[in-house]
C-alpha cells in the first residue's frame, strides 16, 4: 500500500515537473532530447516574458485518420491561452504549419518566409523557373525565400541522423519565428539562435548552387565554345 502510494506520488511529481519543463515544447513524440527541450523552452520563456506571446512547438509522429494539420492545430490552440502561436510538425506526413491566435499576430512574423522551401535567392529562382505556373507564383517564390525549416527537412541524411535533422530544422524555425515576433515589439532575445543559423544555411546553399552553376557553365563552354582542333593537323 505504501509502495503504491509512493509510486503514485513519484509519478505525479515527475509528470508535474515534466509539464512545467515542457511548457513551450508542448508535445514531442519525435526528437525526445532533453537538450533540445531545454533550448526550445529557454526561447519560449524569454519570448513570453518580453512580449506576452506564447510560442508553442508541437511535434507528433502522425495524425488521426482523416484529420488535417489545421484541425489538429485548432485542438491545440483551444487548450492554451491567447495570444499564442502554434508551430506544428507531423513527421510521417512531413508537414509543417504555423497557426496564430488572435489572427493579428500574423503581422508579427512572416509565415510564408519561414515556411519557404527555398533558403537562398538562387534556389528561389530555380524553383520559380521549374514550378511556378504564373508570374504571380514566380514572384511569390522569389520574394518569400529564406526558409528556415523546409530546406533542412529536404536534406538527405545518413542512417541514424534523421532525428537530428528534425531537431535542427524545427529549432531554426522556432528561433526564427520567436526573433521576428520579438523584433515586431522592439525587443531582442538573448536565448535564440539569431541570424547565425540562417546565415550558415545560406552559405551552404550558395556553395551547393555555385557548384551546380559551375558544372553547367563548364559543360556549355565545352559543348559550344571550346575551339575545335583542326583534324588536318
Amino acid at each position: 500500500m505504501l509502495l503504491s502510494r509512493g509510486l503514485a506520488a513519484l509519478t505525479f511529481i515527475t509528470l508535474f515537473s515534466f509539464s512545467l519543463h515542457a511548457e513551450y515544447l508542448y508535445k514531442d513524440d519525435v526528437v525526445n532530447n532533453p537538450k533540445f527541450a531545454e533550448q526550445i523552452n529557454a526561447i519560449g520563456t524569454e519570448l513570453k516574458a518580453k512580449t506576452g506571446v506564447s510560442l508553442y512547438l508541437v511535434m507528433v509522429r502522425d495524425l488521426d485518420e482523416n484529420q488535417s494539420i489545421a484541425d489538429f492545430e485548432k485542438q491545440v490552440v483551444a487548450q492554451v491561452k491567447e495570444p499564442a502561436v502554434i508551430m506544428t510538425f507531423i513527421e510521417l506526413q512531413q508537414e509543417v504549419d504555423i497557426l496564430a491566435r488572435p489572427v493579428s499576430l500574423y503581422e508579427h512574423f512572416n509565415k510564408a518566409q519561414i515556411l519557404s522551401p527555398n533558403a537562398t535567392f538562387i534556389g528561389s529562382v530555380v524553383s520559380a523557373i521549374m514550378f511556378a505556373r504564373s508570374y504571380d507564383e514566380a514572384k511569390e517564390l522569389i520574394t518569400n525565400r529564406g526558409g528556415t525549416i523546409l530546406p533542412i527537412l529536404a536534406e538527405k541524411t545518413k542512417d541514424g541522423e534523421t532525428v537530428k535533422k528534425y531537431s535542427v530544422a524545427m529549432f531554426n524555425g522556432y528561433s526564427d519565428t520567436a526573433d521576428q515576433i520579438a523584433a515586431a515589439q522592439g525587443v531582442t532575445l538573448s536565448s535564440s539562435a539569431g541570424n547565425g543559423s540562417k546565415n550558415f544555411i545560406d552559405i551552404i546553399r550558395l556553395i551547393f548552387y555555385g557548384i551546380i552553376l559551375y558544372g553547367i557553365s563548364r559543360y556549355v563552354y565545352g559543348r559550344f565554345f571550346r575551339p575545335k582542333k583542326d583534324k588536318n593537323v
